[in-house]
């Protein structure tokens, strides 16, 4: 879905490579109707509410998550669906899945400083637990499902989302002393924080787990 403010041309590409017949749009009725919605986002947190705000695409999302239609949230994106974010004071998000958005932290490990934005490529794990969890379950039943633990995916950002329940989060991240959470599940509701169309043919196979499930239900 288009809002000013994603990587459109980036995913729909994607799309296209995994078989999705997609295309870009702020129609809200052409939204709602979609087999599945994309929320890409580049660029800051408030910024991008406001623009959902403007183009009155809010209350649509909102819809299309309690619907069961698949949503998949994108780096910004995937913020967008929590419910606040600290990026330039508080501001309210979707609020689709609990929890806030806050900044990574400059830190140093052996000797070498890790400077805020993460740029680059880093490893996505299963979520560390204690006791027992059904993580492993939980990344198979995903759009990650195809993805091996321990792939390098492509990241841009300078804050994470933290979702209250620790039992949404699929993958985690490792940026110097913080395991941030990389990617999320609830119900058919999908956040990544790496952008898989630019994380090569691991990343591409987010989408084509897309389409897998997508057809699976036709």
């Amino acid at each position: 879905m288009d809002y000013g403010l994603g990587n459109l041309f980036s995913v729909k590409h994607a799309c296209g490579h995994a078989g999705l017949d997609a295309a870009i749009t702020s129609d809200r009725d052409d939204i709602f109707s979609s087999r599945a919605v994309i929320l890409p986002g580049v660029g800051a947190f408030r910024d991008a509410m406001e623009a959902l705000v403007r183009q009155d695409l809010v209350a649509v999302l909102k819809d299309v998550a309690r619907s069961g239609t698949p949503l998949i949230g994108i780096c910004l994106g995937m913020q967008l669906l929590m419910s606040e974010s600290q990026e330039f004071g508080s501001s309210p998000g979707l609020g689709i899945v609990d929890g806030d958005v806050v900044r990574l932290e400059d830190s140093e490990i052996q000797g070498r400083r890790l400077k805020v934005p993460h740029i680059g490529w880093s490893r996505i794990e299963e979520r560390r637990h204690n006791g027992n969890s059904n993580a492993a379950d939980r990344w198979r039943a995903s759009l990650i499902e195809e993805v091996p633990e321990g792939s390098f995916m492509y990241f841009v950002h300078s804050y994470y989302a933290r979702p209250v329940d620790p039992e949404v989060i699929l993958s985690t991240t490792r940026y110097g002393p913080i395991d941030f959470c990389s990617s999320f599940r609830k119900e058919r509701v999908f956040g990544c924080q790496f952008h898989p169309e630019r994380s090569g043919p691991l990343g591409l196979r987010v989408y084509h787990q897309l389409y897998k499930l997508l057809t699976s239900t036709s």
